[in-house]
């Protein structure tokens, strides 16, 4: 066996077979854009919304005690017209208020969310955990977990955005496994 350098030099350029060209291109796919493809990724907005001083925004998810799925979180994003406070909890209670329904992120799927939704302007009761929370200025905002927050069976998580006299919007992207 001949004792060669294993180094490449510019003189002896080490030889290679391109295999991800725009030809042939390879794939790599996120955990969100795959969850997509599968029919098992969720979107949830509040749109944008008014909200009166001394109050917040509510955006909550509770995957249910029955579940056979598991929530795993990507992304909170959204937006502001004043600085607010961004608060993520584990728990809490909103009485009352709406329940927007999730998207499916494969647009035309018949996949439903197995979570039930609440969306309030008010305040969160209960005695929730705060895991995040975070001041942002007026504008847009975005926090991805890439799936790093769970939710398992009997368990809730609420978004507060506020509190204060401000326009503003929660988006929730997940997917379910």
């Amino acid at each position: 066996m001949p004792n060669k350098a294993v180094f490449n030099y510019s003189s002896m350029p080490l030889y290679t077979f391109m295999t991800n060209t725009y030809t042939g291109p390879g794939v790599l796919a996120s955990a969100v854009q795959a969850a997509a493809t599968a029919g098992v990724g969720f979107r949830l907005t509040t749109t944008s919304v008014s909200v009166a001083a001394s109050s917040n925004l509510l955006l909550q998810i509770t995957n249910p005690v029955a579940s056979i799925r598991t929530v795993y979180l990507a992304e909170i994003s959204g937006g502001t017209t004043a600085a607010a406070t961004i608060n993520v909890y584990s728990g809490g209670t909103i009485a009352g208020g709406t329940t927007p329904s999730p998207i499916n992120t494969q647009l035309g799927s018949s996949t439903t969310s197995v979570v039930t939704t609440r969306q309030l302007i008010g305040t969160l009761g209960g005695t929730p955990t705060t895991f995040l929370s975070t001041s942002v200025t007026a504008g847009a905002f975005l926090f991805s977990f890439h799936g790093g927050i769970v939710v398992p069976a009997n368990q809730v998580l609420t978004v507060s955005l506020g509190v204060g006299a401000l326009t503003g919007s929660i988006n929730l992207l997940w997917w379910e496994q």
